[in-house]
């Protein structure tokens, strides 16, 4: 049963604020209680951080891009808690309910009557030549890619304990289905349906023409050392703060194991929305 509500917006979106405005009393009304993120300036909902929210609601509401949502899917460790992805800008590929169709949505997703694709989550960990080891969760990609003004880095990669190849290139991604439709669509990488149960491999301007993207299975550990000193390196993971990496350091990535559940609408598919967004069959 839905009984908190989290709210997530872009703090400097006008439209995004007055939705948030607009929210908070329409959920009161029908007896829910309501947090908002640090920073939204919201009169009846108690403020909390991203991962307070995380923990204690229900339902969260994501009002922006593909970037709001995915600055608080990884932090929301109960595939049982929904999260609804409100479109009010760009391209957005996983946040699919227009502004216009939020009150119906929310309406019936309020009642029970709702619908959720799971979304395959990767666990990233950085483990430094020192020792000292990161991790992170995404719902999408992490990238390692080179600074400006490096020049192409080498990264040693293993499939589990299959060595796979050292990439010579600008950088590598490594994606869920979900993001597959982000940077790695960009990268020549194809194109996965967002429930399946794989990871992608995309180089960036390898130097070796035929080193191509390539799909594994969930199951597998991708390895990547990075094996170029002196260069600037960043890891980012979602396309958030980076991580810079030095020559040694080490990076896993595998399946979290807990899916992220995204509310989806019954009326619009997948392929519906990539005829959409990347104007298939238009001339």
């Amino acid at each position: 049963m839905i009984r908190t509500v989290g709210l997530v917006a872009k703090y400097h979106e006008p439209k995004a604020a007055q939705m948030v405005r607009w929210l908070i009393p329409w959920l009161h009304k029908r007896g829910k209680k309501v947090c908002v993120e640090n920073g939204l300036a919201a009169r009846g909902a108690r403020s909390c951080t991203k991962k307070e929210m995380a923990l204690a609601a229900d339902l969260i509401i994501s009002l922006g891009g593909d970037g709001t949502l995915l600055n608080i899917a990884p932090l929301v460790e109960r595939p049982e808690v929904p999260i609804l992805g409100v479109n009010m800008g760009g391209l957005g590929f996983i946040t699919e309910v227009a502004v216009g169709e939020l009150k119906s949505v929310l309406s019936k997703t309020l009642a029970g009557d709702y619908e959720v694709e799971k979304r395959m989550t990767l666990e990233v960990k950085v483990i430094a030549k020192k020792g000292r080891m990161r991790r992170f969760r995404v719902l999408n990609d992490v990238v390692i890619a080179k600074g400006a003004r490096s020049r192409i880095i080498d990264l040693e990669t293993y499939v589990g304990t299959e060595y796979l190849c050292t990439y010579r290139a600008d950088g590598l991604i490594i994606s869920t289905p979900t993001g597959s439709t982000a940077y790695s669509l960009a990268a020549a990488g194809p194109i996965l349906e967002p429930t399946l149960g794989a990871i992608v491999l995309s180089p960036i301007c390898p130097h070796t023409l035929t080193n191509r993207p390539i799909v594994v299975p969930s199951e597998a550990a991708i390895h990547v050392t990075l094996r170029s000193a002196g260069d600037t390196v960043i890891l980012s993971p979602d396309g958030q703060k980076g991580l810079r990496l030095n020559n040694g350091d080490k990076v896993e990535a595998r399946d979290f194991g807990l899916p992220v559940s995204l509310i989806k609408l019954p009326s619009r598919s997948y392929y519906e929305i990539l005829r959409e967004k990347l104007k298939w069959g238009e001339r």
